[in-house]
């Protein structure tokens, strides 16, 4: 049989999708196709490695079982459940569970997280296309062309599900070329802990370990040199997220439920845990952020007798017992800075920052106006990215990246780098897309201030400048990138008394044409 290269695979993963059109909802697609993907490939896995077993030590195949890292018990080997005709969902879900169950350590409550045994949605008709579409093909590692082919492939699925889900996929998926960019700016090492508070389907974190896995002792023997660490509230979103994991090979991943803002996961004593690098792209603006007020309001009758909810006010009823928001209090309508004073507080001393938000926060006054004046006077920013419009799923305008730096090298001290890569995107018929040129161009202008590496290439003060945060403090703190950078084509200036003379001497030279060509026109008698 021949290996399965990453394009067959691609192909052959997305037709599963088009099995589920017409029974639910393409948002959906998602969480069955990744379960199914998941589990054929831990049984083509399994019985490879019990065969390799029990050939090297000449084991019985119960003793060999024992051995594997993921443990498969016998109602979720793929043998068994290409057997079931009946009730296929219900067999579907016991395998999931059974699986879980023997390997709790590592997949508790994530392959439960979808239910296949509702009829009224799946039939078994469905699902046994499905079976059968999932059984062309084997997943164990010989027969996939190279070993990280299913990471690979998982991302593609990823992107052709956010796509498919349209607005719906701004909750899991990051524009790839916006992950590079922020990636690249922040700079992961060996070593580094790094962490992402909203980290949805894993991109973030698998793009960081990926740029360790380039740099000298990025790898240990077969492993990338970086621990990684996430929280996500969505169930399925989560699930979704570690199977990612798994299937690129970091397992010991720290992948934590909840809610990051009222109920961060990842602590130390009591307090939270800090890392060297921290990137996310939260949800832009999230209403009524902070859910222990929100599921307490009060209700109180209106002056025509109608029940109404009291609108809490949250720089009063606020309050943090990890200090996070020491900035401010951000508005109830508006998560952004509540997010990034999250990702400061959760990095060390020496920590960068990378985050996506919606470009609002960089100019809105108020509460925002405040933490954001505060922010740049302890010299935490130290560099603000205006990407493209239409990059993401969720919505049409334009972000910005912010790059927040703990402790700023001395040629960026009171200043910050500013970017307008607006004009930086290949245009879709969708999304835009941020490709690998543009960020290119965007990390050459960012690194020609940071000095980080030479470049040659002159950077225009149209596209980027070092702006001193005094500048800032003359605009109010407003970090509008118009402001900054002045983006509009100059036009040569014109003299208009030499037009006006230009103009006089074109309508003598008419003239004087005009009466040879009556004496012309006279002569021929017309």
């Amino acid at each position: 049989m021949a290996q399965l290269t990453l394009d067959k695979l691609e192909s052959w993963l997305w037709d599963s999708a088009n099995i589920l059109r017409g029974s639910i909802d393409s948002s959906d697609f998602k969480n069955y196709i990744f379960g199914l993907l998941f589990l054929k490939r831990a049984n083509d896995v399994y019985e490879e490695e019990v065969i390799n077993i029990m050939e090297r030590d000449n084991l019985s195949r119960e003793e060999a079982e024992e051995e594997p890292f993921i443990k498969l018990p016998a109602e979720a080997q793929w043998e068994e459940l290409k057997k079931v005709t009946e009730n296929i969902g219900v067999a579907l879900d016991k395998a999931f569970a059974a699986i879980e169950r023997e390997n709790t350590k590592y997949l508790e409550g994530v392959l439960t997280t979808t239910k296949f045994g509702d009829k009224d949605r799946l039939s078994d008709e469905v699902l046994q296309r499905l079976l059968r579409h999932f059984n062309q093909h084997s997943l164990a590692n010989k027969d996939l062309y190279t070993p990280d082919l299913l990471g690979d492939a998982y991302e593609y699925l990823i992107k052709q599900f956010a796509d498919d889900a349209g607005k719906k996929g701004g909750e899991f998926y990051s524009p790839q070329g916006v992950v590079k960019t922020i990636v690249q700016l922040i700079k992961p090492q060996p070593k580094h802990k790094i962490y992402d508070p909203t980290f949805g389907s894993g991109g973030m974190l698998i793009e960081s370990a990926k740029y360790v896995a380039q740099l000298p002792g990025g790898k240990v023997n077969n492993n990338i040199n970086v621990s990684l660490y996430g929280q996500e509230k969505n169930v399925g979103t989560w699930a979704i997220g570690k199977m990612n994991m798994i299937l690129h090979n970091f397992v010991e991943a720290d992948l934590r439920k909840g809610d990051t803002l009222t109920n961060p996961q990842h602590l130390e004593n009591d307090s939270l845990m800090l890392f060297d690098r921290v990137i996310a792209n939260p949800p832009f603006s999230q209403d009524a952020w902070w859910g222990l007020i929100e599921a307490n309001r009060e209700v109180q009758l209106d002056k025509n007798g109608k029940e109404k909810k009291s609108t809490p006010n949250y720089t009063k009823e606020v309050v943090d017992k990890h200090g996070r928001f020491q900035y401010g209090i951000p508005p109830r309508g508006y998560a952004d800075l509540a997010f990034l004073q999250h990702m400061i507080a959760s990095l060390k001393q020496d920590g960068k920052a990378g985050v996506v938000l919606p470009h609002g926060t960089l100019f809105r006054s108020g509460a925002e106006g405040s933490i954001r004046e505060k922010l740049l006077k302890e010299d935490l920013i130290e560099g603000i990215v205006g990407l493209p419009p239409a990059l993401f799923y969720n919505t049409g305008i334009p972000a910005s990246i912010w790059i927040i730096n703990k402790s700023k090298p001395e040629l960026l001290r009171n200043s910050v780098i500013v970017i307008d890569a607006s004009k930086e995107y290949k245009e879709g018929s969708n999304q835009n897309e941020l490709t690998n040129g543009n960020v290119k161009s965007i990390l050459e202008a960012y690194n020609h201030f940071a000095q980080q590496e030479l470049v040659a290439v002159p950077v225009l003060e149209s596209f980027a400048r070092l702006v001193p945060v005094s500048e800032i403090a003359g605009n109010d703190y407003n970090l509008n990138i118009s402001r900054y950078i002045d983006t509009h084509v100059k036009v040569e200036e014109i003299d208009l008394h030499k037009v006006k003379v230009r103009i006089e001497q074109l309508e003598l030279k008419e003239n004087v044409i005009n009466e040879k060509l009556q004496i012309l026109l006279a002569e021929l008698g017309l």
